[in-house]
């Protein structure tokens, strides 16, 4: 599997192409549809969809012109729905500006596989919120699309409408379940890796790992 990603919008929020085995796909399309569409082509792979791992309006800014543009399904957790719908009216709320996304998108449930991942719903940043897990492919190390689940040193928010501090850790502690040296592409900053952010990561300290 090869990851690609930018960091785009005000928020540096983190978009991924990836590519398996099953296809392209792109998560978390969240502005600059033209740098993405630009990334695309310098690849020169076609995506098969559009995987989203929550609603918040910094995840989704690029996903009309994108769906205009490639005629893309869109992937959604149905909880994470009520933000879809807002999320151009709370963009505004910060001052800035992303066209609605568009409707209607498919939902995603808990354990369901497509495109080589398997979903896992991990609420708490919101109620919908998924993180896409892939196993790896000869030899290398498992891969998790976590959103804004859990960072390089830190974690998603849990102070904003809708989210939940206790379905957090809950879900942080889920996440550990994986193998340590599981590979983490996060929705703001650098990769990390489970087993450092374990060892390092301050809100991870008092979580232990599942055996």
């Amino acid at each position: 599997m090869k990851v690609y990603g930018l960091s785009v919008g005000p928020l540096q929020e983190n978009t991924y192409l990836v590519e398996g085995k099953e296809g392209a796909v792109l998560i978390d399309p969240g502005d600059e549809a033209e740098r993405i569409l630009a990334l695309l082509e310098s690849t020169g792979l076609t995506p098969k969809a559009i995987l989203l791992t929550h609603a918040h309006f910094d995840h989704v800014g690029a996903v009309a012109p994108l769906v205009e543009a490639l005629s893309l399904p869109v992937f959604l957790h149905p909880l994470d729905l009520p933000l879809y719908r807002h999320a151009a009216e709370v963009a505004r709320m910060w001052g800035l500006a992303i066209p609605d996304p568009p409707l209607p998108v498919e939902p995603l449930e808990e354990g369901q596989v497509l495109y080589g991942f398997t979903v896992w719903h991990l609420p708490g940043h919101s109620p919908g919120h998924v993180a896409f897990i892939h196993p790896g492919e000869a030899g290398e190390p498992p891969r998790v699309l976590s959103g804004d689940l859990l960072f390089q040193g830190s974690i998603g928010r849990y102070d904003l409408p809708w989210a939940s501090r206790e379905d957090l850790f809950r879900s942080l502690k889920r996440l550990l379940t994986l193998p340590p040296q599981t590979e983490v592409y996060p929705g703001h900053g650098p990769p990390t890796t489970l087993a450092l952010e374990a060892k390092t990561n301050p809100f991870l300290l008092g979580l232990e790992w599942e055996t």
